[in-house]
């Protein structure tokens, strides 16, 4: 008991009416940039503590730039 595509369809064209497709637009990038910045949250990145691995390339790419 979903909802088809039919009906999805009336949804949307319901929701553009209302809410017009200018701010339809600003309300999905809005979304976007939330869901990237969580994204980016969950990952490690530059904030978290280098491993072995990292500290170990970081080191020989200092003595090859040194040399």
């Amino acid at each position: 008991m979903g909802f088809g595509w039919q009906e999805l369809l009336i949804i949307l064209v319901i929701v553009a009416l209302v809410f017009g497709t200018k701010k339809l637009r600003n309300i999905g990038s809005d979304v976007g940039g939330a869901v990237k910045g969580f994204k980016d949250a969950m990952t490690p990145g530059e904030d978290a503590e280098p491993t072995e691995k990292t500290t170990e390339s970081v080191a020989s790419s200092s003595k090859t730039s040194a040399e």
